[in-house]
Formats: structure tokens, C-alpha cells, sequence
């Protein structure tokens, strides 16, 4: 894959978990692999943003929800704090869109209920710069809010992680106008950010 790391290359691996058995766990997993340089791990996203800033680690596993923390904010958080990061969301009862994971700025998700040795595989391919996501199901989902041509547009121009102004540059309108079509959308979804939007549309069935 284009922009792929070599695969011999050791990863310091940075784990986002809340629950100490899920610490314990994916330490003693992945400490022993090979290709493991080091394995660091948080229980917060105020943790996990100080040891990426510290440790500039090449891959995060982090959980979809950490106590009253969300795992796609804590992503983006992770982004601002370490650029370059590869992130794969992981969780024991959610689930989250390919479309949704991207936009957050993830590139992978796995269910906890994998076997160990495939969760730590896709740890590594997303460390080594591929992507890691479950076929989505394709069933039919209920309406959701009317969006206009150009806020459906916008929406899905979001769900691939692009900025307002690349946005702006593929619609060939002006940052600020993206920016109102943009606030409108969220409006509609009843959405925080962009990746509760990417989310909301796709639970919802409206993104493309």
C-alpha cells in the first residue's frame, strides 16, 4: 500500500483503555512481540495526550469509549498531540463506521471479541500505515433529517477527513460558505463534531 512503513520496522504502541484487565492484557500481548518497540498505555484522554506528546508513539489502540470519554475525540486529540500517529478504535460493544473512523482521523476498528494474535495484526498494519475495517453492513437504516443537496455534499466530503478548505476547493465555494453549509448539517444531525456527524449519518443511513 502507498505510504506503507517497512515491515520490519519496530512501532511503539500506545494503548487507550479504562478498564485495568484491558491494560494488563494488551501489554503482555504486545510487549512480547517482536516488532514491539514499546508498549505505553492511558486510562484517560488527558493520559493518552501526555504520553504521545512524551513518547511520540507510531500506533494507539484505543477503545471506543474510555469512562465518559469519546474514543474518536480522544483520536483527534491524539492527532494535535503527535502528528502522524496511526490510530485503530477498538470496543467491546460499539461499533463504528469506516466513514466515521476516518473522519476522526482513524484508519482501522476491531471488535474486542478477535483473537488476540488478529487484533495485534491489525495493530501492526495500521502501525505500518494500511487500514483495518470490518464490511460494513449494508441493511437498510431508518430516515433521517433533511439535509439540502449541498449539506449531503458537504457531509460526505467530511466522512473522507477533509478540511473546510479542501472542501471549499472541491465544491468551488468559499471557505466561509462551507463553514455555514457545515454548521447547518451539524444543526440537523444534532451533532458535536465531525465525527459524531460522520457517526449520526451513518446510523441514520443518509451518507453515501
Amino acid at each position: 500500500m502507498n505510504g506503507a512503513a517497512a515491515p520490519d520496522r519496530k512501532l511503539r504502541v500506545l494503548v487507550v483503555d479504562d478498564h485495568d484487565v484491558v491494560h494488563w492484557g494488551f501489554r503482555v500481548m504486545l510487549s512480547e512481540l517482536p516488532w514491539v518497540e514499546r508498549c505505553l498505555s492511558a486510562r484517560t484522554g488527558e493520559e493518552a495526550i501526555a504520553l504521545a506528546r512524551r513518547h511520540e508513539p507510531d500506533v494507539a489502540l484505543v477503545d471506543l469509549f474510555v469512562g465518559e470519554e469519546s474514543g474518536p475525540e480522544i483520536c483527534e486529540q491524539l492527532h494535535l498531540a503527535r502528528r502522524g500517529v496511526k490510530v485503530l478504535l477498538i470496543s467491546g460493544a460499539g461499533r463504528i463506521s469506516a466513514e466515521a473512523a476516518r473522519a476522526c482521523g482513524a484508519t482501522g476498528f476491531v471488535p474486542k471479541d478477535w483473537p488476540a494474535v488478529d487484533i495485534a495484526r491489525a495493530v501492526r498494519m495500521v502501525g505500518l500505515g494500511m487500514s483495518m475495517f470490518e464490511p460494513e453492513d449494508t441493511a437498510a437504516q431508518p430516515a433521517g433529517p433533511n439535509l439540502t443537496t449541498r449539506e449531503q455534499e458537504v457531509l460526505e466530503l467530511v466522512a473522507t477527513g477533509a478540511t473546510n478548505r479542501e472542501i471549499a476547493a472541491e465544491l468551488h465555494l468559499s471557505p466561509h460558505t462551507v463553514k455555514e453549509h457545515a454548521s447547518a448539517m451539524y444543526r440537523k444531525l444534532e451533532a458535536r463534531n465531525r465525527a459524531d456527524a460522520v457517526l449520526r449519518a451513518q446510523r441514520l443511513g443518509i451518507l453515501g
